[in-house]
Order: structure tokens, then C-alpha cells, then sequence
């Protein structure tokens, strides 16, 4: 009877896989992206199965020239991959069988694809750190050259989206130049902890052949190799911990998407985005939409949901390899992807923008933004306890909000009115330029604050 099994099964099937289970079983479709990491890893066991004795110098020179050969040709695009063959561990292997003959099937020798596919993902994952945190890099140093910019311009600080206190634009800049510090340092400790070398586990066992993980770990730059063989092919951890990272990184250029969406309104009307930043409206020709602020803004959303998805499929899986695993690769991909694009964007939007002080400083000064100020005054000055200072200063927006002034315009008669203790000099204070220079503390919004805090950011990068 004619063998109609498929290849890699061997013997032990005469009939090939039902056409649907090749289809939802296939994954070639979207892991041809590890085709570089796949060759690499490659190339490492197999130096390492012929300096062990295991494989012969002929079949490593057999293997190494012709997966060279196929990593050309994958990127001059002259290959077609193959659904049959599943993945692009065996299509890049029947590659190189038509290439090297036997030589390739003694490549396989000591391995399998569970430990080959954890090997190339982590490869690939810790590629894409590295990008990431280069992305991440040029986002901050233009955050820091427009910090640097203002760090005098004088613009409303908010909470609850309400006139709070006068801080400087440069400040704000500057609070998302530490939340991007934090998403590099949460990128790079995943780095650090993915850096152990899963291949030689084997399917999950580990291999009887003499093998040299340690060399087969430091020949693709791993720090050690994995400790245990179950824990090796059924761990993923690593991308978990990087789809957790891009995720608290696409929350932050979200918050700060939100903020150029607020900012460019003609409510506020604080900056303006560059031109090709922004889209028109097919029948309001007056409009400029911050497409690309709110594309990253929505796109967050889509990173949150690639997390959740290999989460959810991690969630029930006993030991070891589960063929569920295979739904791991195309949220993390699709997150890596949305988190370079999104920094990108968000990199042109910070550097073309445009402050608008005036309008920032105008509206700086509704609100009552220095009522704390006048509170500070009153207990530095009359020794008054802040809480008691605080009713004072209550009563005095009180006022001037009936009289549709600031503080600054009331009549020392008036404030002596509310307390007596008052003096002219409180009116140093309630200046926004005086409120902002006295808030030197540190990390604070002063100008002076903030350009210390520009040149220790230049330092760090």
C-alpha cells in the first residue's frame, strides 16, 4: 500500500491530515516572521551537535552553507512557503533537505521543535526589546528638547481637568519623559529575565545525547542556559512580561495622545500638530482632527486585548507543550508591531509641535491658580495652621468670584476684610510667574527645577 502520510510523521500515519485540521493547524502564516532567529539557532546546535562529536564536520559545513542559501532567499523573496509543512521549523527544514540531502536530517538531531520554537521566539522577543527601547529613547530626547524649550512657558496645572496650580509646559513634558524611563527599565528587566537559552530541553525531557547547552547559550548570547526542561518548552513567560511592558508603555503614549487631543481644541487651543499629523474633514473645511494622536490613543486598546489573549490561552495549560501555545505568537507580534508604529508617530508629534504660551498663560490664569500660594503666605507669614489658613484663602476666592476678578485684583481693604493680619507684600505671591519660581522643592515646576532636571535626563540618554 502507497504511504500517503505526511512526511514528518514518519511511519506511524498512512493517511495525510484532514484539510481543516491543516488549516486551523498551520501556522506558517504569521511564524515565517522567526525565520532569521530560526536560521541563527540553527546554526548554534548544529556547531555545537559536530564540536560534541555528534554530528560530523561535512554535514555542519552542509548545514551552515545551506541555511545561509535559504536565509538569502527568504529575504530576496524566493520562497513560497508550504501550508502541508505546518511551521517555519519544517519548511525552512525541507528547504534545506532539497539543498544538503541527509546532511539535514541529522540537524534535528537532539532537539525538537519545542525547544527550537521556544528558542526562536525568545530570540525574537528579545530582538523587539531592543527596538523598543531604542523607539522609546528618541521619544524622550524629544520630550527633553521641548521641555528644554519651556521651561519658563507658564500653563495651567490640572486635577480632575481643573485649574489646580500654575506649572511650566516643560514640567509636563518632563512627567512623561519618567514614565517612558520606567517602561524602558520594565523592557529591559524582561530582557534580562527571558535571557536563558531553552534549546537542548528537547520535547521536555531533556536528550540521552552528550550535548553542550552551556555552549549552545553563549553562541546565541544567552546568559545560561534554562534550568529545567519542562519549565524550557512550555514557558512564556517572557512574552507575557513584554506584552505587560508594551501595554503599560501604550497607556502612557495614550495619556499623552489624550492630552495633545485636549490641548489642540479650540477650547484650549494650547498647541498645534504638525500639519501631516492631522487629517481634514470631508465636508468641514475648517477642521484639523488629531487622527494620529487619537489612532495611538485607540490602538492602546488593541495592545491591552493582545495581552489578555495569551494570558487567557496560558491560563489552564498543564506541563508541557500544548499545542494551544501556538496561539502565542501573533498577539505578540501584533503588540510589537503596534507599539513600534505608535512610538514612532508619537516621536514626529512631540517634535513638531508647536506651544502656544500665550494662550497657556492666559489660561493659567483662571481658576484661582495661586489660592495655595495665598495659604502658604498666610501660614509663613501670621504663623497661621495650614487647615485654618485654608478657610481663610476659601473665603477670599469666595469674594473674588462674586466680583468676577482674580485674587490678585482684590483690594488689600478687602483681604484685610477677611483677615487683618494680611499685608501688601502677599501680592508677591500671587503673581503666576512668583507662584511657579517658588515651587523649588525637588522635582518640582520651577524653571530652574526644570532644567536641572533636562540636563540629568541628557545625562541618562
Amino acid at each position: 500500500m502507497t504511504n500517503n502520510s505526511n512526511e514528518m510523521w514518519g511511519g506511524h500515519y498512512d493517511k495525510k491530515p484532514d484539510e481543516l485540521l491543516q488549516e486551523i493547524n498551520a501556522s506558517i502564516g504569521f511564524d515565517q516572521k522567526l525565520y532569521a532567529q530560526d536560521i541563527r539557532a540553527s546554526i548554534a546546535h548544529a556547531t555545537m551537535l559536530q564540536k560534541q562529536g555528534i554530528i560530523e564536520a561535512e554535514d555542519l559545513n552542509n548545514i551552515v552553507d545551506g541555511l545561509g542559501r535559504i536565509k538569502y532567499d527568504i529575504e530576496e523573496g524566493n520562497v513560497r512557503w508550504s501550508v502541508e509543512l505546518e511551521d517555519i521549523h519544517m519548511n525552512i527544514e525541507n528547504r534545506l533537505k532539497k539543498l544538503t540531502g541527509d546532511s539535514a536530517g541529522r540537524l534535528h538531531t537532539a532537539r525538537s521543535r519545542n525547544d527550537q520554537v521556544a528558542v526562536d521566539f525568545k530570540l525574537w522577543v528579545r530582538d523587539e526589546i531592543e527596538r523598543a527601547v531604542k523607539g522609546i529613547t528618541s521619544l524622550q530626547k524629544a520630550l527633553v528638547a521641548k521641555a528644554e524649550e519651556h521651561a519658563a512657558t507658564i500653563m495651567p496645572g490640572f486635577t480632575h481637568l481643573q485649574t489646580a496650580q500654575p506649572i511650566t509646559f516643560g514640567h509636563h513634558l518632563m512627567a512623561y519623559y519618567e514614565m517612558l524611563k520606567r517602561d524602558k527599565s520594565r523592557l529591559q528587566d524582561c530582557s534580562e529575565r527571558l535571557n536563558e537559552c531553552p534549546l537542548g530541553a528537547a520535547a521536555l525531557a531533556g536528550t540521552s545525547y552528550p550535548i553542550d547547552r552551556f555552549y549552545t547559550a553563549e553562541k546565541l548570547e544567552f546568559a545560561r542556559p534554562t534550568a529545567n526542561s519542562l519549565d524550557s518548552v512550555s514557558d512564556r513567560d517572557f512574552a507575557i512580561e513584554f506584552m505587560s511592558a508594551a501595554s503599560i508603555a501604550m497607556m502612557h503614549l495614550s495619556r499623552l495622545a489624550e492630552e495633545m487631543i485636549i490641548w489642540t481644541s479650540k477650547q484650549f487651543d494650547f498647541v498645534t500638530l504638525p500639519e501631516e499629523l492631522t487629517t481634514g474633514s470631508s465636508i468641514m473645511p475648517q477642521k484639523r482632527n488629531p487622527d494620529a494622536a487619537e489612532l495611538v490613543r485607540g490602538k492602546t486598546g488593541r495592545v491591552f486585548g493582545d495581552l489578555f489573549t495569551l494570558l487567557t490561552v496560558m491560563k489552564g495549560l498543564p506541563l508541557a507543550y500544548n499545542k494551544d501555545s501556538q496561539e502565542d505568537k501573533e498577539p505578540v507580534f501584533d503588540a510589537a508591531k503596534t507599539l513600534a508604529i505608535c512610538v514612532q508617530i508619537m516621536t514626529k508629534m512631540v517634535d513638531g509641535l508647536k506651544a502656544k504660551p500665550e494662550k497657556m498663560f492666559a489660561a493659567a490664569k483662571a481658576g484661582f491658580p495661586t489660592a495655595t500660594d495665598f495659604a502658604d503666605w498666610l501660614v509663613k507669614n501670621l504663623n497661621m495652621p495650614f487647615r485654618d489658613a485654608h478657610h481663610v484663602t476659601g473665603r477670599a476666592v469666595k469674594l473674588a468670584e462674586s466680583k468676577n476678578c482674580g485674587l490678585e485684583d482684590l483690594s488689600i481693604e478687602e483681604l484685610q476684610g477677611i483677615e487683618p493680619g494680611v499685608s501688601e507684600d502677599v501680592f508677591n505671591v500671587l503673581t503666576l510667574e512668583s507662584s511657579v519660581k517658588s515651587r523649588k522643592s525637588y522635582g518640582g515646576t520651577a524653571p530652574e527645577n526644570v532644567l536641572e532636571q533636562v540636563q540629568a535626563a541628557k545625562k541618562e540618554l
